[in-house]
C-alpha cells in the first residue's frame, strides 16, 4: 500500500474516532512513521483532518497534533527550500505551509514573513498601505479582515489581502452600503475570525475550503469551533431539564438505576418535548448524587 493510501486510511480512521486513546495513538503514528511531502499530503488532507485537532478538547490531543502540525511543516518547508520554492500549496496543514508556494505576476508586494515570530501579523507589519476603495470605513473593514486572517498565518501578503477584499465587498454588495447592519455583520465575521481558540476557521476560510459566498452569510453560531458548538448543545439541553424539572413535584421510584452512583433511589417526570406522536420524554434525578439523564 502506498504512503498516501496508507495515510487516507488514518486520516478516515482519526476523523471517524472519538475516543482521546486512540486518537492520540493515530496522531503518534503519523508523527512516528510517516514522512510526508507536499504530494502525500495533498492527496489525502490528512493536514486538514489534523490542524483540527489542535483546538480539541484534551490537551494530549491538541498538543500533540501542533507537534505534527508544526513536524510537517518543517518538512516541507525543507523539501521545498531544496526544490527552489515551486509547486502547489498544500492545504490544511498550516498556512505558513502555503507560502512557498504562491508566486505574483504583478507588482512587487511586500515581502510575507518566513519565521516563526512572536507577534502577530498585521497588515501594518506587512507593510501594506490602506486605500483600497476609497472609502475609509470599507478600508477599515478590509484592514479589520487582514488582520485577522494574517494573524498566524505564513501565506503571502496578495493572497490574504485579496481574500479581505472579496470578504468586504461581498458584505457590501449583499448590504448595498457601510450603514447597519454593514458594520455589525463585518465586525461579527472579524471577531470570529480572531478568535485565538478557532483557529480552524481562519484555515478553511484563507485556504477557500470555506468559499467567501458561504462565509459572509454565517452566524456566529455557525462560525464556532466544534468544542464551543458542543458546549452550548450541553448547556441548552441541561436548562431544558432544569426548565421541565421544575415545573412540579417529581414522582420518587426505584425503577431507575442512576449510571453513576449505581442507586436506585430516583425522582423522575415525564414531558411531550416532541410531537405528539412521539413517545413522551422522561427526566430523572438520583436524590443521592443528584446526577440527571434523560430518554425517550
Amino acid at each position: 500500500m502506498s504512503d498516501a493510501a496508507e495515510l487516507k486510511k488514518l486520516v478516515k480512521q482519526l476523523q471517524t474516532t472519538t475516543n482521546n486513546e486512540d486518537i492520540t495513538a493515530i496522531l503518534r503514528t503519523l508523527k512516528k512513521d510517516f514522512k510526508v511531502n507536499e504530494a502525500i499530503l495533498r492527496e489525502s488532507k490528512a493536514g486538514l483532518a489534523v490542524g483540527k485537532l489542535r483546538t480539541h478538547a484534551s490537551k494530549d490531543v491538541s498538543d500533540l497534533a501542533k507537534e505534527l502540525v508544526k513536524q510537517w511543516k518543517a518538512e516541507v518547508d525543507k523539501a521545498k527550500a531544496a526544490a527552489g520554492g515551486s509547486g502547489k500549496p498544500v492545504v490544511g496543514v498550516n498556512t505558513a505551509v502555503r507560502k512557498a508556494s504562491m508566486t505574483s505576476n504583478g507588482p512587487a508586494t511586500p515581502k510575507t514573513p518566513s519565521g516563526p515570530s512572536s507577534t502577530l501579523r498585521t497588515m501594518k507589519s506587512d507593510g501594506v498601505v490602506p486605500g483600497f476603495t476609497g472609502d475609509k470605513t470599507r478600508d477599515k473593514c478590509i484592514e479589520l479582515v487582514y488582520d485577522a486572517l494574517s494573524s498566524d498565518s505564513g501565506a503571502p501578503v496578495d493572497l490574504i489581502l485579496q481574500k479581505a477584499k472579496d470578504i468586504e465587498k461581498a458584505v457590501f454588495d449583499d448590504i448595498g452600503g457601510v450603514t447597519q447592519p454593514y458594520p455589525t455583520k463585518m465586525r461579527s465575521l472579524f471577531v470570529n475570525l480572531k478568535d485565538k481558540n478557532n483557529p480552524s476557521l481562519r484555515e478553511a476560510v484563507g485556504s477557500g475550503d470555506i468559499p467567501v459566498a458561504k462565509f459572509v452569510k454565517m452566524t456566529s453560531q455557525d462560525m464556532a469551533s466544534e468544542e464551543r458548538k458542543k458546549a452550548d448543545e450541553a448547556i441548552k439541553q441541561q436548562n431544558l431539564h432544569n426548565a421541565l424539572g421544575a415545573e412540579e413535584q417529581q414522582a420518587e421510584t426505584s425503577a431507575f438505576q442512576c449510571p453513576k452512583c449505581k442507586q436506585r433511589k430516583c425522582r423522575y417526570r415525564q414531558a411531550q418535548t416532541r410531537s405528539a406522536d412521539e413517545p413522551m420524554t422522561t427526566f430523572v434525578t438520583c436524590v443521592n448524587c443528584n446526577n440527571r439523564w434523560k430518554f425517550s
